[in-house]
């Protein structure tokens, strides 16, 4: 790991390192706040992850969330989306190739060489943030709209490692919208049974039990009915008598302007969870 951004921010450090990714094949970059608080102990790690165009600048920048990080003492880790380079496949589409990894392991060429992001969130990069940043092994993790998907997914399908879920205006039945189609047809194939362990409505209906899960959307979301749907996570929740929490908020849209407005609560949801 190379450091190459810092960053004083609220008592702490806002960081850039770069490294080089063996799971994907390429240079990666990922952005660490550090609190205050790890200057003189380990901290517990909330990761996010980030949605369709965006890279690790986006959520540092836009989201005011170390004020947050900083008072409830968590690292905040923000990766890039999807893996970067010349040797890297990509497509003109914004929803598909670099910047729009959609948190799974290609299988299909010519992604499968370098789009396993899935095994990076896992595997690789909390790996590496433990070995050489002050953080404990307590981890929860959230996200915004692809990234949303990519937190509930992850944290569904890795219960253990992870004490609490959340996400913003997230697409949690890829395998029934565009966005997610086009995605999984492109990086999987057309097999929809592997479609489905990347899909969060699919694992909430195959789960025995769930971590806390705290997801908000809001109403004025120009994405809400065609690409979302939130409500098939509240009937699929309800169903299978699952404990979440689902929040519309009247007026708000995608954008950073709602996240922001909203993150320190989120913050403070995990920081309880990693207690």
């Amino acid at each position: 790991m190379e450091r190459i951004e810092r960053h004083a921010c609220f008592g702490g450090w806002q960081d850039v390192y770069q490294h080089q990714s063996a799971v994907l094949g390429c240079e990666m970059r990922f952005a660490a706040y550090l609190p205050p608080q790890a200057q003189v102990q380990a901290c517990p790690v909330i990761y996010w992850l980030s949605g369709l165009t965006c890279n690790e600048q986006n959520f540092i920048t836009k989201a005011g969330a170390q004020q947050y990080a900083a008072a409830h003492g968590v690292i905040l880790i923000a990766p890039d989306t999807s893996p970067r380079g010349d040797k890297v496949a990509d497509d003109d589409a914004y929803d598909l190739g670099q910047g729009a990894g959609f948190y799974v392991n290609a299988l299909q060429e010519p992604w499968n060489s370098h789009y396993r992001m899935y095994d990076y969130i896992v595997s690789e990069l909390p790996t590496l943030v433990e070995a050489h940043l002050p953080a404990t092994e307590k981890r929860s993790i959230f996200g915004h709209s692809m990234g949303g998907h990519g937190a509930l997914m992850i944290g569904l399908r890795n219960a253990s490692r992870y004490c609490s879920l959340s996400a913003f205006s997230p697409i949690v039945a890829p395998s029934q919208v565009p966005w997610g189609r086009k995605a999984f047809m492109a990086y999987l194939g057309d097999d929809k049974a592997t479609w489905a362990q990347y899909d969060t409505i699919h694992l909430l209906d195959e789960a025995a039990s769930i971590p806390p899960i705290l997801v908000d959307v809001g109403t004025a979301d120009p994405f809400l009915h065609d690409q979302l749907k939130p409500s098939l996570l509240a009937d699929i929740c309800d169903k299978k008598q699952h404990k979440y929490t689902l929040r519309l908020h009247d007026g708000y849209d995608h954008s950073y302007y709602f996240i922001s407005s909203f993150v320190g609560e989120h913050i403070a949801f995990h920081a309880q969870n990693l207690k």
